[in-house]
């Protein structure tokens, strides 16, 4: 589809989706949401078949490409993120990171892994100094020769030495003389053969030709063995010229220097070289040396850079990923659609098919803007599946007080739909608040989970508002269904809960603070390699290992931090050794077991590296992510409700992570990354639950329901117990397939989700609504009155 076609086709959509909200017709609200749903799934199908590539038993694919792409962590290869570190000035002041040093650096970059013979490298700025580079489908044993050429700056000059080098090197050693204005002694190690030498040159210190006119370098080789030819532009063509020139009339040497290191001093036999053309040959270059230099001569950096961290993983893992998340992904979505078919029957067929359209749009959508899908993003899928239900949950129990009430289906149903809008929008509303701040503040396989939740939020409530709207609208036109019957096993109504607040509160303060002592005491070692740095190496082996066999071959490494543990993935049976060491040393691990222990079978599959400096600075955007996260909650929340509705929001999301991060550290995980984007999903998740609580209370104040505020708090409480319930039990279900099938990778991630969906309901229902209470009666204030002020209004 054409750039032209595509916009002509949004701007479609957006008017009809004005219409549709604008309309209270509800003939016309049937026609539009079934236009709208066509046109949108037709859409997304176009862009989205096939989705993955079709790959036959021996990994080749055949078929059309897949429309989605998918990360390194899925099909194999290695991210590098790589900081931009210019060397300090003449006054020794770093110079500052510009746009343009950022732009040259990626275009040599890119310009070297294209060298590779790799398909599709993804190369994208991070933040102001960074680089990521994604390299797919790189082998393993090939990833050290790709980090040497990725930060070899290759600082190509020509430096003139001066005619009389030998006589004044002596002098000035010996103190008898001052250096030539703008000259400097500078160390000259030559290699021919086996044999090295070792002398010295007055070489300008300022360079008379750059690399930078360097326009092709080529490796060659002759009599004199491997060497490599240069190409310059006109203007250094020229600039070469009266350099070879005047050393010729002087009969003196030109220093070419690499990376401030002379590789060679050759003097001009036959007269200045004019042409635009040179040779850097001579001395024991092997071939790979001489290609590499080609290639990092040809595409220099001009700025050094440092590989920051690494993360590496075999395409046999990528498809075991796979495997296991797929099947994450079966297992939760059956569970899930036959909870829901069973429990509410006719509507619960009508939500399965609001979540298949769901489903199309979410990896429409990803297609369609070049979103990469993760392993992570495969849990934001598997999460939304959950989270999905729950507006349909919303709208199903609201039918039921409808029903019950003893209005006819179509106004039920009609009733039912508007009275959810408002609670639907506010709780996606906040969910969308964390999910788009993990996006802006996250990076590499995070921020591919922060894109399907983003997609997913936003399709859910789609589905939800309008296309099973327009199915059941479709139903009753044809009058296919005359009743709607649905179990109700969950009932709240007569429990006192706001009676007890102060035992809840005490228990969850106490839980809180053995989660907070917990946590402090096996500080920093709860903190994985993401926010402390270090290396961690995935090694698969094909013969019985044990942990004590591996800790004693390692012993002599001397590595008292060395954390070794087994892991399974069930869906294809493979088992793995994890071993997280400090920075740099996980090549000495590999080379002692491989020698030391060859009867394992040890396979390397995954590797991540992240320094010091990186791993602070993730730490401190995770924090940053998180206060932001909360500073939105807390402000929407006051424009929507009240000020007292903000602060029990804001309690209750601190109670949840501290309680689950606590739970987390008492079972002696480490805190990753990865979990960072798992902490956000449970603050979107448990604010969710609380708005909708929140909202009950909110319409029993405005409509001047009778009793005290502690009353109808208690009532609204019991009267979405239900909803709170099923919802919760439609997520555990989805996360607990992700973590019984999604392989060792999302094990931690899975686990904090199940905690935090336990702890955030727990919160919803027994802390936040006595926050609010409390708060309220502190400031003295009428909460009654001061909810049935005007809030934001929301279009329905």
């Amino acid at each position: 589809m054409n750039p032209a076609t595509t916009f002509l086709y949004g701007l479609l959509l957006l008017v009809l989706f004005g219409w549709y909200f604008f309309t209270d017709s509800e003939r016309a609200k049937r026609n539009l949401g079934t236009v709208l749903t066509l046109l949108i799934a037709s859409l997304c199908l176009t862009f989205a078949y096939p989705p993955f590539d079709q790959k036959d038993a021996d990994g080749k694919r055949f078929g059309p490409p897949g429309k989605i792409r998918l990360g390194i962590d899925l099909q194999g290869g290695t991210t590098f993120l790589i900081k931009l570190s210019p060397p300090p000035d003449s006054e020794g002041k770093t110079k500052e990171i510009t746009r343009d040093m950022v732009d040259q650096a990626m275009e040599a970059i890119r310009k070297r892994v294209d060298g590779m013979g790799v398909s599709e490298p993804v190369i994208t700025p991070q933040g102001v100094d960074r680089i990521m580079v994604q390299i797919p489908g790189i082998d393993i044993a090939k990833i050290e020769d790709a980090r040497n050429q990725l930060k070899q700056v290759a600082k190509l000059e020509f430096h003139l030495v001066h005619k009389d080098s030998r006589t004044l090197i002596p002098q000035i050693e010996a103190g008898t003389a001052a250096p030539p204005p703008g000259y400097e002694i500078v160390d000259y190690e030559m290699t021919r053969g086996d044999k090295s030498s070792k002398s010295k040159l007055l070489m300008k210190r300022k360079a008379d030709l750059g690399g930078e006119h360097v326009t092709r370098a080529g490796a060659f080789f002759d009599s004199r063995g491997w060497g490599v030819h240069l190409n310059f532009d006109s203007q250094g063509g020229n600039l070469f010229g009266d350099l070879t020139k005047q050393v010729f009339e002087e009969k003196s040497q030109m220093a070419i220097v690499l990376d401030g290191k002379i590789q060679s001093a050759p003097g001009v036999e036959k007269g200045p070289i004019y042409g635009g053309s040179a040779e850097i040959s001579g001395g024991s270059m092997a071939e790979k040396e001489a290609r590499a230099l080609a290639s990092a001569l040809q595409n220099p950096l001009q700025t050094p850079v440092v590989i920051e961290s690494e993360r590496s993983a075999s395409s046999t893992l990528g498809a075991d990923a796979i495997r296991s998340g797929v099947a994450a992904g079966v297992g939760g979505l059956v569970l899930v659609l036959l909870f829901v078919v069973i429990y509410y029957r006719v509507a619960g067929l009508v939500a399965v098919i609001g979540l298949v359209i769901n489903i199309i749009i979410l990896f429409g959508a990803m297609a369609m803007f070049g979103f990469v899908l993760t392993l992570p993003g495969i849990a934001g899928v598997i999460l939304t599946i959950g989270l999905a239900v729950d507006a349909n949950v919303l709208i199903y129990e609201r039918l039921r007080e409808e029903l019950e009430a003893g209005k006819a289906l179509p106004v039920a149903i009609c009733a039912a739909y508007d009275k959810a809008f408002s609670v639907i929008f506010d709780a996606n509303a906040t969910t969308l608040i964390t999910a788009v701040i993990l996006f802006w503040q996250a990076s590499g396989p995070i921020k591919g989970f922060a894109v399907t939740l983003i997609l997913g939020i936003i399709a859910s409530v789609f589905s939800a508002m309008v296309v099973t709207r327009m199915v059941f609208s479709w139903i009753l036109r044809f009058n296919l269904v005359k009743r709607i019957s649905m179990l109700h096993l969950i009932s709240g109504q007569g429990i006192n809960f706001m009676g007890r607040r102060k035992l809840w509160v005490g228990i969850s303060l106490a839980a809180a603070i053995i989660s907070t002592v917990s946590f402090i005491s096996r500080y920093p070692h709860n903190l994985g390699i993401d926010f402390k740095g270090g290396d961690f190496l995935l090694l698969k082996y094909s013969a019985p290992v044990e942990i004590a066999d591996v800790r004693a071959k390692l012993a002599p490494l001397n590595l008292p931090d060395l954390v070794i543990q087994k892991e399974s993935d069930p869906t294809s049976k493979t088992e793995f050794i994890s071993l997280r060491s400090p920075i740099d040393t996980a090549e000495q691990i590999e080379q002692t077991l491989f020698k030391e222990m060859p009867e394992a079978g040890f396979k390397e599959e995954a590797k991540d590296k992240v320094g010091n400096v990186v791993s602070g600075e993730l730490l401190k955007s995770s924090l940053w992510a998180l206060g932001l996260g909360m500073l939105g909650i807390f402000a929407y929340v006051t424009i929507r409700f009240e000020m007292s509705f903000a602060v029990g929001a804001v309690v209750a999301l601190l109670h949840d992570i501290i309680i689950t991060v606590g739970v987390f550290s008492i079972f002696g995980r480490e805190l990753s990354l990865i979990m960072v984007g798992a902490i956000l999903t449970i603050a979107g998740y448990s604010i969710n639950d609380t708005i909708v609580v929140y909202d009950r209370i909110r319409e029993g104040l405005k409509d001047g329901r009778k009793g005290s505020v502690q009353s109808i708090m208690n009532a609204s409480i019991n009267e979405t117990l239900s909803r709170t319930l099923l919802v919760s039990g439609c997520t555990l279900l989805s996360v607990a397939a992700l973590y019984f099938f999604g392989g060792p990778v999302l094990h931690d991630f899975a686990f904090s989700i199940l905690i935090g969906v336990v702890v955030g309901t727990y919160s919803s229902i027994f802390i936040a609504s006595p926050i609010v209470l409390w708060w309220s009666g502190q400031k003295g204030g009428d909460l009654r009155a001061e909810v049935k002020k005007p809030s934001a209004p929301v279009v329905a």
